[in-house]
């Protein structure tokens, strides 16, 4: 195939309506449409190219093909993840500051970690146990901003956690909206990297002390090939890349509740000594659910692929929603089933619920690791930890709402601790 007319095209001048109507089943619904796994449309006046599956995953993280430079738009970068951030860059620049990431993922820190989620889920479970009724997206959000910022020794006066929180959230929840809700995502972004930047300059004037190969530490001192130190807004950036995600790990953790509530035979499951199955009903959990809906990059250079040339600077999505339920590569996708991923052999392209390829040298979130063990945990507590009653109320959850989250942040009341 080398016609790019034979490639499907999207009639229409613009689809950013589409988009937003359709939100994670946007690219899913026409690659199913047009049967491919490709297809060009316009959004926001621009052609694109929107690709899925795992032949598209491998190629589309080629760093030879496609950069990350410029490619998100602006309304993500003033929310999500904000200027200059390792998310922005590609190659050696990328690769070195991906080293200072994956860092702080040794064995000793996540261990670190896993031990401050347990007592943070403790504390917060004493408290709901006082509490009439919990809405547990909210509670947890906090639980992990707290978390968060003692895994990094990032200093957060108690009366500060619960603002911090809707702050992190809100960058997250607010990357796909329009009016008012973006602005506030905007807003928080400016006051916690205003708060983040006092630090980092009260640490580097010696009136803060991290503790030795903490997060603070390691990313405030942290030099660049040319021997400089960031500066500090970049360094406030790449803090909150690590404060930001932990603190989203609260849409997961309301969809393993609601995988629960739906799906009681699999508490069962859970409660026996099968020391492997909670692993792959997580999985299963970023799987299922919607997290991402897609990734962006733009072409590096021509290229042709499947008899499609790319050219230079095109922006190409990804879908990340569709490629992890793809009938090419899941059996019956759309069921619920974490036995599907035992004995499933490992595979960089097929299962990105946080992105695919490497993640040393790629663009695969650093702190996927981070997200499984702090999921763990919440799992357990979840399981064998607690025990609670979900009234009636709206579980449903829109597949057109980036991120989508259960309309009711799943309400929880008569929380008691088994031990």
């Amino acid at each position: 195939m080398s016609n790019t007319n034979q490639i499907p095209r999207e009639d229409g001048m613009d689809h950013s309506l589409s988009l937003l109507r359709e939100g994670y089943m946007y690219i899913l619904n026409r690659r199913r449409s047009f049967q491919s796994d490709i297809f060009e449309t316009r959004l926001l006046g621009s052609k694109v190219i929107c690709m899925g599956g795992k032949e598209a995953a491998e190629v589309f993280y080629d760093t030879e093909k496609f950069k990350r430079k410029n490619a998100a738009p602006n309304r993500a970068v003033q929310t999500l993840f904000g200027k200059n951030g390792v998310q922005s860059l590609d190659d050696m620049k990328h690769k070195q500051r991906k080293e200072m990431f994956m860092s702080i993922m040794s064995p000793d820190q996540l261990k670190k970690l896993i031990n401050i989620t347990k007592e943070q889920w403790q504390a917060a479970v004493n408290k709901w146990r006082d509490m009439d009724e919990v809405t547990l997206y909210d509670e947890v959000q906090v639980l992990l901003c707290r978390t968060a910022c003692q895994w990094a020794d990032v200093p957060l006066p108690e009366e500060k956690a619960a603002e911090l929180s809707k702050d992190l959230g809100a960058m997250f929840e607010s990357a796909a909206k329009v009016g008012p809700s973006h602005w506030k995502g905007r807003n928080a972004r400016n006051q916690v990297e205003k708060w983040m930047g006092d630090i980092i300059d009260k640490v580097r004037a010696g009136n803060v002390q991290p503790s030795k190969n903490s997060v603070l530490e390691q990313f405030v001192w942290y030099r660049n090939p040319d021997g400089n130190l960031l500066d500090t807004k970049t360094v406030a950036v790449e803090i909150i890349n690590i404060l930001r995600p932990i603190v989203a790990i609260a849409i997961y953790i309301n969809f393993l509740a609601l995988a629960l509530y739906h799906h009681p035979e699999e508490g069962k499951k859970l409660k026996t000594n099968d020391t492997k199955y909670p692993e792959l009903f997580i999985q299963e959990v970023r799987r299922f659910y919607p997290f991402f809906p897609f990734v962006a990059a733009l072409v590096k250079k021509d290229f042709t692929w499947k008899g499609y040339t790319f050219k230079k600077d095109t922006l190409t999505l990804l879908d990340i929603y569709g490629t992890n339920h793809d009938t090419s590569i899941w059996d019956n996708p759309d069921r619920f089933n974490p036995k599907r991923f035992e004995n499933r052999k490992e595979n960089l392209y097929d299962f990105i619920p946080q992105g695919g390829g490497d993640y040393f040298l790629g663009h695969r979130c650093a702190g996927e690791w981070v997200t499984l063990e702090v999921l763990k945990v919440s799992l357990d507590f979840l399981v064998t930890q607690i025990k609670y009653e979900i009234p009636d109320q709206d579980l449903s959850f829109s597949m057109d709402s980036m991120p989508s989250i259960p309309n009711s942040r799943i309400v929880m009341k008569n929380i008691k601790k088994l031990f």
